[in-house]
């Protein structure tokens, strides 16, 4: 693989960077492949057993963290974002805990980011491909071994937060990362400066006490490990706690002060499909699975599958206000074929008597 050194190459680089605006990515910025700080956080973050059943965090040994193991030939990363942000934190504090509404993530409210921001890099690679006439380059988004955080920070697109998001004193964290590795050496931008300060906020309104302390989540108490992650029974000790957040969670992003500059999304993909931004619990869990099937067509929410929705939805409703709706649509599902269902249904009847 020949290497091309462009570090003098200013033209290139501001053309990256205007191709990357036109494809929809709010910033970009660049890094080397250095991530050893990453990598010895991560072996003690396993170590602890912090990452519960998500074995994939292990199961790549170090090619998570050097980025050449991953791609051979690989000299520096470019790293992007995109804004995904569609309903106001405003909103997003009415929905939480709602008496009747279910709370969904709002990185899943619209079409599965995987697809969008996956799509959009293959041809930011192609577009400096063909300016220098062959590169080896591979598009990365939250779908293999890479520590995108660690990365984004190092290329300045901001700081990981005591919550452990990364977050940008000008947007805030209601973004997606993307990566492009290349065996291109480019320059590699400043690191981003933490401005977190001697803020609490995101430990403060953690539910389940996730944060065990700044810069340290266990996952195996995150809600959305919970339910997103786990995919038998939650444990009992969480469930109240896990109030009406039936995909995912976002608590200690729409508390964290940063997220008062949060922009929100242009792009009709982002932007709330069949009312999820504010769905009837009671609804959602009478929902067959073909209807489920076909209202998260193209979402990220179809990973979970429809039992583990079910599950999930009976925690929401033995949490939420008691009335015959709520009553008559958990004993529908008592004799529902998945035990862990059944269990969680009986939980939440019981929560109700």
């Amino acid at each position: 693989m020949k290497l091309k050194t462009l570090a003098q190459n200013d033209d290139l680089i501001s053309k990256i960077e205007k191709w990357s605006h036109e494809l929809g990515f709010q910033e970009i910025g660049f890094s080397d492949i250095d991530l050893s700080t990453a990598e010895k956080k991560l072996k003690e973050w396993i170590e602890r057993k912090f990452h519960g059943e998500m074995h994939y965090m292990e199961k790549h040994g170090k090619k998570r963290s050097r980025p050449n193991l991953l791609l051979p030939g690989t000299l520096s990363i470019i790293s992007v974002r995109m804004n995904y942000l569609s309903v106001s934190n405003h909103i997003n504090k009415k929905t939480l805990d709602h008496p009747t509404k279910g709370y969904i993530s709002r990185y899943a409210l619209g079409r599965d980011y995987h697809k969008v921001l996956r799509k959009r890099l293959k041809k930011l690679g192609m577009k400096i491909s063909n300016e220098i006439s062959s590169s080896g380059f591979r598009a990365f988004v939250d779908s293999a071994p890479v520590l995108e955080k660690p990365i984004a920070e190092k290329a300045g697109l901001g700081w990981i937060g005591k919550n452990t998001n990364l977050i940008d004193k000008q947007s805030g964290s209601f973004f997606f990362l993307g990566e492009i590795y290349t065996d291109i050496l480019l320059p590699s931008d400043s690191s981003s400066k933490n401005h977190c300060g001697s803020c609490t906020a995101c430990i403060d309104v953690c539910p389940t006490g996730a944060i065990i302390e700044p810069y340290v989540l266990d996952a195996r108490k995150c809600i959305s490990y919970l339910t997103i992650e786990l995919k038998g029974t939650i444990p009992v000790q969480f469930r109240k706690k896990i109030g009406n957040r039936i995909y995912g969670c976002d608590d200690c992003q729409i508390f964290c002060p940063w997220n008062k500059f949060a922009k929100k999304t242009e792009l009709g993909d982002f932007q709330s499909r069949f009312n999820f931004d504010s769905l009837d619990l009671v609804d959602a869990f009478l929902w067959s699975k073909d209807i489920w099937l076909k209202k998260t067509e193209g979402s990220a929410m179809r990973r979970i599958g429809y039992d583990q929705w079910l599950r999930n939805l009976a925690v929401a409703l033995g949490n939420a206000e008691k009335n015959d709706r709520v009553i008559k649509a958990l004993i529908s599902r008592k004799k529902y074929n998945s035990e862990v269902v059944r269990e969680h249904v009986e939980w939440a009847l019981n929560q109700h008597n």
